[in-house]
């Protein structure tokens, strides 16, 4: 997550949470902020933010995942 880790979108409800995504407005800001190259950042931050989703609410599912809970 590095520095996305606060711009995280997620949904709470009495059950617990899921994350939904980044916020990518933010995201591809912070992108143009560190020179990045908008087209590349527009074609590889979902695939990367579809990873990340997974892999956080599953460690959160299993309990595992640091600075989260359900």
């Amino acid at each position: 997550m590095g520095r996305l880790g606060g711009q995280l979108r997620v949904a709470a409800g009495f059950d617990g949470g899921t994350i939904l995504g980044w916020d990518m407005g933010a995201a591809l800001a912070m992108a143009r902020a560190l020179g990045v190259n908008a087209l590349l950042a527009a074609e590889v931050l979902p695939a990367l933010e579809a990873v990340m989703v997974r892999r956080l609410n599953a460690q959160m599912a299993e309990g595992s995942a640091p600075g989260l809970s359900p």
